[in-house]
């Protein structure tokens, strides 16, 4: 075993050396390793081994050492031979080289010479080459440079463009090529930021420009619309031509005259093409082409559209908002139109003038949104307007700010549409203002009938007020028309405002009928509302006396009578026939009817007050012994104050059947209610709970005075009552006191309930309460006269038949309390 292991070490001692051998010494290192990794004393054998190797390696060499040696000791010498022949050629040489390099010496200056030249020369051609390839870039760079400068930021575009694709690729290489490859974006940026700025620029101008824009554009309308009236007008004059208006929309022109210069009609001859201001003569557009094509060449059109578009939304709601007291006057509307006017142009403009800039869809939408806030501020502001004239000339521009636009292509119904609501607004001011008129003309009237001294002015009254008497007529001069100065006052101004009224429904676009039924609607309104509420606020004025009452009812007659003209006035105006089946009709007939109802309630309460107040005067004793033989003087003063009214209403001028009639009949009722008050006064008199006794000569005195009012009665102070019919209304006290008068109790209480009765009228708990009064008294009396009255006879038996008589009333009372 022993020897084997032994064997196997050798051999791979043997391998490791031929390893070594044949390796690189740089990776023996692995191979020595190993020696050490084997068996214990391996490394010992392995240095035997390693020692026997190296001594045949010495052995071998020594071997080839003396197989060469005698060569070697040969060429030692062979060389020793040629070593003076050496020198010797070496010597040849060196002088043949020393003459070669003398004579060479000039040839090779020459020739670096030529070598540099030629260089040189290359070089030069190189850079004549490369200069042509860069003057042009340099070229278009300064090109750049100077378009910068004179602000032709377009052009400047196009030439970056030319140097990015063209110029530039061609000498990248070089650094002055690569800087400018750098600052060509910078550039842009900066025509960007250049160009924006003056977008800014143009949009503040704009802003500015914009009421200018708007008026020239409005009275461009205005002129159009007046023009076209004129054209119509005088068709027979020839044919109309075209005029351009702003933004290249067309209105006409006629024998050189533009709308709006009719006082200039006559003098126009000759026919002369009118070139009116448009927007671009107002306002610089470049900044917004070149701003857009700029953007467009950026490839960012899109941010530009929505700046543009934001922006100029931004600009209409500014735009849009109103002065605080835009209302108070014309020009505050004025300029609140023309801005508006004037920044939808632009917009037009815009759209027309470019390409997608803007869109009709983006266009209609910010008209809708500005429309609806255009409505609600006029809504607003034209509330706090309380001229008419004011609230005219409001509407006269709306109507011309819609014309305006609409000649833009913007939709205007909405605006006519919030006309009628201004136009309610409108009537409502003519109201208001002619109710100031009416009360004016009733303060100053005289309230009696017109004087006219001559046929002139009689005609002259006529021209105003439709009146047509064939009585009056009739009569010599001087004469006196019925009505007073107020009647053809009022009526003038009926047809006033009848004629303010029509001016705004002119121009809206309505149909004869339409305006027809307008105008009749706004004179009910005066006739019904105003006039009516101005004649009962004079009828109840405190200074309007009788006689000016009986003047006012015949002025309402007139007036009524005279809506028909007022009706065929209004058909003149509209040429719509009254028997259209949706004509309106005047409701003057029922104001002035109910007019007349109150001026006759009126004269009614004024003569009842003024009979309450000469009541208020009486100062009976209601004690007296005896009467004093004669009416009381308050009585008398009343019966002369009823006496000289009526005679007032009777002397009344009534100059025709009607007049007279009516006159009557407001005089017979005034004094058949005077009457039946001053009954029913003085029946409370007697009655009343605070009065608690009442004497016999009280009683007498009474019944004087109302037999005095009987005999004013039966005067017939008002002609035209039927036999006593007056007198009736004093029929309950007569019966009443000549029942306590004659002291026919038995009588009363017999037929009492029959129809033939002689105290029909006087019934039993009105008799028991003044009865209980005059025992009252007579006890009283008695008390006073005599101490020893209760022993006369005659007052006793008179007292116990008062008991009787006051039992058996309060037995009837009773007995219609439980019958009713």
């Amino acid at each position: 075993m022993a020897e084997s292991g032994t064997l196997e070490s050798i051999t791979e001692h043997e391998r490791i050396l031929q390893e070594i051998e044949s390796t690189d010494t740089a990776c023996v290192g692995p191979t020595l390793r190993s020696v050490y990794d084997d068996q214990p004393n391996a490394h010992k054998r392995f240095m035997e081994k390693l020692d026997a190797r190296i001594r045949n390696h010495d052995r071998e060499i020594e071997k080839m050492c003396n197989f060469h040696h005698q060569g070697f000791v040969d060429a030692i010498t062979e060389l020793l031979k040629v070593r003076a022949d050496a020198e010797k050629l070496m010597g040849q040489v060196t002088d043949t080289n020393r003459r070669l390099q003398d004579a060479g010496r000039e040839v090779t200056a020459q020739t670096e010479e030529v070598i540099r030249c030629r260089i040189q020369q290359r070089n030069m051609t190189t850079t004549v080459e490369k200069l042509q390839l860069c003057i042009p870039v340099l070229e278009m760079y300064s090109k750049l440079k100077e378009q910068l400068e004179s602000k032709r930021y377009y052009a400047a575009l196009k030439t970056m463009e030319q140097l990015e694709n063209i110029y530039i690729p061609r000498v990248s290489q070089y650094r002055f090529c690569q800087i400018m490859a750098e600052t060509l974006p910078k550039l842009r940026e900066e025509i960007k930021e250049i160009s924006m700025s003056d977008l800014k620029d143009f949009l503040e101008s704009i802003r500015k420009h914009s009421d200018k824009i708007g008026e020239t554009a409005m009275r461009q309308a205005q002129q159009h619309r007046t023009f076209i009236s004129a054209v119509q007008k005088q068709a027979s004059l020839g044919c109309a031509k075209p005029l351009y208006s702003l933004n290249g929309r067309t209105t006409l022109q006629h024998n050189g005259l533009v709308a709006g210069d009719a006082a200039e009609e006559e003098e126009a001859d000759d026919e002369v093409l009118v070139l009116v201001l448009t927007a671009q003569d107002l306002v610089d557009f470049s900044p917004v082409y070149r701003c857009l094509h700029i953007y467009t060449i950026l490839g960012d059109r899109e941010t530009f559209e929505n700046y543009y578009r934001k922006q100029r939304k931004k600009q209409a709601r500014l735009v849009l908002q109103p002065q605080s007291n835009m209302h108070e006057t014309v020009e505050g509307y004025r300029k609140y139109f023309n801005q508006i006017v004037g920044f939808f142009v632009v917009e037009d403009h815009i759209l027309h003038a470019t390409q997608g800039l803007v869109t009709r869809a983006f266009t209609d939408e910010l008209w809708n949104m500005a429309l609806s806030k255009i409505i609600a501020v006029l809504r607003t502001h034209s509330s706090y307007c309380n001229d008419p004239d004011l609230v005219l000339e409001l509407k006269n521009l709306i109507v011309i700010f819609a014309d305006t636009l609409q000649g833009y292509g913007f939709s205007v119904n909405r605006l006519f549409d919030l006309l009628f609501e201004i136009r309610d607004q409108y009537n409502e001011t003519l109201l208001k203002k002619w109710a100031l008129v009416f009360r004016e003309i009733f303060e100053q009237d005289n309230y009696s009938p017109i004087p006219v001294e001559n046929e002139e002015e009689y005609k002259s009254v006529v021209s105003r007020f439709p009146f047509h008497d064939a009585e009056i007529e009739k009569q010599p001069f001087p004469k006196k028309l019925p009505m007073s100065q107020s009647v053809p006052q009022i009526y003038i101004q009926v047809k006033e405002f009848i004629y303010a009224s029509l001016k705004f429904s002119e121009s809206l676009h309505r149909s004869s009928t339409e305006i027809d039924d307008m105008l009749r609607k706004s004179a009910n309104l005066l006739l019904t509302r105003t006039l009516s509420g101005c004649l009962q606020n004079l009828i109840k004025k405190p200074h309007i006396g009788l006689t000016e009452l009986v003047q006012i009812i015949i002025n309402t007659t007139h007036l009524e009578q005279a809506c028909k003209y007022l009706e065929d006035f209004i058909t003149n105006i509209t040429n719509v026939s009254p028997e259209t089946i949706h004509t309106t009709r005047l409701y003057g007939l029922s104001t002035f009817k109910d007019a007349r109802h109150a001026a006759e309630g009126e004269i009614y309460t004024k003569l009842n007050q003024k009979i309450d107040e000469f009541i208020q005067l009486a100062d009976y004793e209601w004690g007296m012994a005896e009467s004093d033989g004669r009416a009381s003087g308050y009585l008398m003063d009343l019966i002369n104050f009823l006496r000289s009214t009526f005679q007032v209403f009777t002397h009344l001028p009534n100059n025709n059947n009607d007049h007279a009639a009516m006159s009557g009949k407001v005089a017979q009722t005034a004094c058949m209610s005077a009457c039946k008050h001053l009954a029913t006064s003085l029946m409370q008199m007697l009655l009343d709970t605070e009065l608690k006794q009442i004497s016999m000569g009280a009683i007498q005195q009474f019944n004087l005075d109302v037999i005095q009012c009987e005999l004013f009665a039966s005067s017939e102070p008002v002609p035209g009552f039927q036999g006593d019919t007056l007198q009736l209304a004093f029929i309950d006290l007569r019966q009443l006191l000549d029942l306590f008068m004659v002291w026919d109790w038995s009588t009363y209480l017999a037929d009492y309930g029959q129809p033939t009765s002689k105290y029909l009228r006087v019934n039993p708990s009105t008799a028991l309460a003044l009865l209980e009064k005059v025992n009252r008294g007579m006890k009283d009396t008695s008390k006073k006269n005599n101490i020893f009255s209760q022993f006369r006879k005659n007052d006793r038996d008179k007292q116990k038949l008062i008991e009787t008589v006051v039992k058996q009333l309060r037995s009837l009372v009773n007995g219609m309390s439980q019958h009713s």
